[in-house]
């Protein structure tokens, strides 16, 4: 008796098994793109880390080329360049961050009272087509709107009301503001679903019970709703730290057209490394600057994470 049920044991778990496999199958089918993805963009090219501490030469290939330290990592900072770089790729993100998460959340909680699903599906719809475009689309509707000869801004506002026209792409003042408006255009979309889809979360039980005592839209809005946004808030936060020193490309290069008299305002950290690398061909450099945001990424996740998990443990990553 006792050694047919050990013999039923193990088979029994193996129909488990098989079953659990047959369940989850679609899952793991609709979950394979994106591994595929995350391996070949994320995982493969962590093998160029090898010439950051390389003197790169193509005819020696890469496991031949000579060992060089820290020389690429020491070029890079010794730019006169790398403060004015570091500053831009930070201050950028740290108003794109605050801006984005604010408007964000406000447009979601607005959406959400919209009674009308076909309405509240429209604008959610509107909000979030320029995400979806492309960089070089932006670029050009940029360029419609700001250009000195046929802008729209210079020959449909400022010369009706009888102002100068502005060289928008000469003039660095104004590109601070430029593109963090264009930046919040394309990404408050995106940023707004996932903070609406959080929002429809939330168990309307409470706003019943809260009408019941008579609390306006406004006190529901500050005392359940935002509140119980504050897990995704921290989540967004987290990872958008994790990216401080990473910069949108699209942005910072296809926006101001590349124009050398902006670079003060407009150059970030993967500008210049991609503009290093077409003038000198300095893999290395281009290397040394991406690890160097790897790893500065990696600690302030870290450092964000162990902040929260101080004060609120519920809510930290891990």
């Amino acid at each position: 008796m006792s050694k047919g049920n050990t013999v039923s044991v193990p088979l029994a778990g193996k129909a488990k098994k098989r079953r659990n496999w047959k369940k989850y199958l679609p899952y793991y089918l609709l979950a394979l793109p994106g591994i595929i993805y995350m391996i070949c963009n994320n995982y493969l090219p962590m093998f160029g880390i090898i010439i950051a501490f390389k003197d790169l030469n193509f005819r020696e290939g890469l496991f031949g080329s000579d060992w060089c330290g820290f020389e690429n990592f020491e070029y890079l900072f010794a730019s006169n360049d790398a403060f004015t770089i570091t500053r831009n790729t930070i201050l950028y993100n740290v108003a794109f961050m605050i801006l984005t998460t604010v408007i964000a959340i406000a447009v979601a909680i607005l959406i959400n009272e919209i009674r009308s699903r076909v309405a509240s599906r429209l604008y959610q719809s509107l909000i979030l087509l320029p995400y979806l475009m492309s960089w070089v689309i932006v670029s050009y509707l940029a360029y419609a709107m700001l250009s000195a000869e046929t802008g729209l801004i210079n020959n449909g506002i400022l010369e009706p009301l009888g102002l100068d026209p502005v060289s928008w792409y000469n003039s660095p003042q104004y590109w601070p503001f430029i593109l963090i408006f264009v930046q919040l255009w394309k990404s408050v979309g995106y940023a707004m679903i996932i903070y609406y889809s959080s929002i429809v979360g939330i168990s309307q039980d409470y706003y019943e019970a809260a009408t019941l005592d008579g609390a306006s839209k406004w006190q529901q809005i500050r005392c359940i709703t935002l509140p119980l946004l504050k897990s995704t808030v921290i989540t967004m936060f987290v990872l958008q730290i994790g990216r401080i020193f990473y910069s949108d490309f699209g942005l910072f290069y296809q926006i101001p057209m590349n124009s050398g008299t902006l670079y003060s305002v407009t150059r970030t950290i993967d500008v210049y490394v991609y503009n290093a690398l077409m003038k000198n061909s300095d893999f290395g450099m281009s290397s040394a600057a991406s690890v160097y945001q790897s790893i500065v990424g990696f600690v302030m996740i870290l450092g964000a994470n162990a902040l929260i998990r101080k004060f609120s443990k519920e809510n930290a990553l891990f």
